[in-house]
């Protein structure tokens, strides 16, 4: 199914937005304040969610994170553009998203996507541009899109399309603010509440059609090569890696071989699940801007408590990535998942070891 296709499958009627310049790096900041209060609730006409097995009846699991709730979820999911240019580092509220996406962008640096639902962070950032794949990535999670400026084709895309766009130079400024204590474009800061204020105050829906992952009990075994210690190669300028601790069943998140930090609390990020999947990145011009296949399918591993899966990935009607084996969708154990993104070419091992 085409872009414009998905689009107008969409669930929910969005308002379109005239964007009728190119990517700005910086604007005017508008200082911090005091945060405004919470949109009220969305009205929904679905089915309520199954109270999680062995849990109180008041508990429910969270779509993205398979985690007991003490309510039902319904809040649209947001996703923001988080900036990983070095002098951007530490950032904030990644330690919150439910899933994080990293891929590339121009310049061989990373970029973050990452997706709040479950907690709703006070201090997100820094926040950056947004590129096509992204805008296919964040429509199916039918996400609010937070982000800074954008390409020329990502602009045009929000644009033309039904999206729930908030970005920061065209749209919605009163989300966002800048750090002084930080130089531009690398000082650009939001919050999930504010950002869900500004999508009220623009007339989106509230409520969103969420992606549902199969999940594992929290002890059932996982199969597969032993694999404790994960390195992903971007490029000489970017690497990512993660430590298995076997005490917490969690893998301690590394960017450029160091422990990878949130500025807010000090503390390294931590992952539950780890999906490294290979697509057919193409560049496009002399700027180094890429065109990356989301759709699949392609070639990846599944890392998860100490052990690393062979998996096939794709996207498929509902929009979100999803790890295969021998057809049958690969379940998550409950928690954070984080997706690396890497080319294809030469091959997926070139930029994955794992021992």
């Amino acid at each position: 199914m085409n872009k414009k296709g998905r689009g107008q499958m969409a669930r929910y009627r969005f308002l379109s937005l005239g964007l009728t310049t190119v990517l700005a790096l910086t604007a005017a900041g508008c200082g911090n304040i005091t945060e405004q209060g919470a949109p009220s609730p969305a009205q929904s006409t679905e089915q309520p969610a199954k109270p999680v097995s062995g849990q109180s009846s008041a508990s429910y699991i969270a779509p993205l994170t398979g985690l007991p709730a003490d309510h039902e979820l319904k809040d649209r999911v947001v996703m923001v553009m988080i900036n990983n240019y070095s002098k951007a580092r530490p950032q904030s509220g990644l330690d919150q998203a439910d899933m994080v996406y990293e891929m590339l962008e121009e310049g061989l640096i990373t970029r973050f996507m990452a997706f709040y639902q479950s907690h709703s962070p006070k201090i997100v950032g820094p926040v950056r541009s947004i590129r096509p794949y992204n805008v296919e990535l964040g429509q199916g999670f039918d996400a609010i899109m937070s982000h800074a400026g954008g390409s020329v084709a990502a602009l045009s895309m929000l644009k033309n399309g039904q999206y729930a766009d908030l970005d920061e130079i065209y749209a919605y400024s009163k989300a966002y603010w800048r750090d002084k204590s930080r130089r531009a474009p690398h000082n650009l800061y939001t919050s999930i509440v504010r950002l869900r204020t500004g999508a009220e105050a623009k007339g989106y829906n509230l409520g969103g059609a969420t992606p549902t992952f199969s999940f594992k009990a929290p002890d059932e075994p996982m199969g597969g090569e032993t694999a404790t210690s994960i390195h992903v190669m971007y490029s000489k300028r970017n690497t990512a890696g993660y430590e298995y601790d076997a005490a917490t069943k969690q893998y301690k998140r590394l960017t450029a071989g160091k422990p990878h930090m949130d500025k807010e609390t000090g503390k390294q990020l931590t992952v539950t699940n780890v999906l490294v999947i290979a697509a057919h990145h193409r560049t496009l011009d002399q700027e180094g801007r890429l065109e990356i296949d989301t759709t699949g399918p392609g070639q990846g591993y599944m890392f998860q408590h100490g052990k690393a899966l062979s998996v096939t990935w794709e996207r498929r009607n509902d929009g979100a990535i999803r790890a295969y084996q021998n057809g049958v969708e690969v379940k998550l154990y409950p928690g954070t998942t984080w997706v690396n993104v890497v080319p294809d070419t030469p091959s997926l091992k070139a930029h994955l070891t794992y021992k």
